[in-house]
């Protein structure tokens, strides 16, 4: 029974924490929005991201780690989600909604949140292609990319590889494997898991 209470309180920490509410709410809207409207708006990001930036200033995440430690997380999801945008291969949406859970995570959870982001968007991609019946195709375009992006960079030059056109499988909302690798690494986080 000890485990019992033990799990039943950690869980009533978590959904008793502002932050971590918001955060999920948040990313099951993007979510939905995305497969929806294949866009993530601006009100939704840029309103957690000021929730999180203030909420942050009042209640720090602990000790002294207030409003530089939101906006250090709001940082560091944008800058690893911002190249992908450069290379086209994201949404504007899916990078500020990174940043947005970043100021509401902080910068010691947002390392874990990218991880299970990436890995839940290589799943959801293989579950994509294989809906579609176009697996093949898709590991055709990986490989493409791959080759095409090392040879540019091996040359110096911009890297710009079309993700859309011929052999294209299609467009994965990526506010859905964003929001579902967030949420479990931080329920498994919170839960001593990772």
């Amino acid at each position: 029974m000890n485990e019992l209470d033990a799990f039943l309180a950690l869980a009533g920490m978590l959904a008793t924490n502002p932050r971590t509410v918001v955060l999920f709410v948040l990313l099951v809207v993007a979510a939905v929005l995305d497969v929806r409207h294949q866009r993530i708006p601006n009100w939704l990001t840029m309103g957690g991201l000021a929730f999180g930036l203030g909420y942050s200033v009042f209640v720090p995440f602990w000790g002294d780690h207030g409003i530089l430690w939101a906006l250090a997380g709001a940082g560091a999801g944008f800058a690893v989600l911002f190249p992908l945008w450069l290379l086209r291969l994201t949404g504007a949406g899916d990078v500020k909604l990174m940043a947005m859970a970043g100021s509401l995570l902080g910068l010691q959870a947002i390392p874990l949140a990218l991880i299970g982001s990436f890995a839940a968007g290589g799943a959801c991609a293989i579950a994509f292609a294989l809906a579609h019946r176009n697996l093949r195709v898709m590991l055709g375009n990986v490989m493409r990319i791959l080759h095409l992006g090392g040879i540019a960079v091996a040359a110096g030059v911009p890297v710009r590889i079309a993700t859309t056109g011929y052999g294209s499988v299609g467009r994965l909302p990526y506010g859905v494997p964003l929001a579902l690798g967030t949420i479990t690494t931080t329920v498994a986080a919170h839960f001593g898991f990772l």
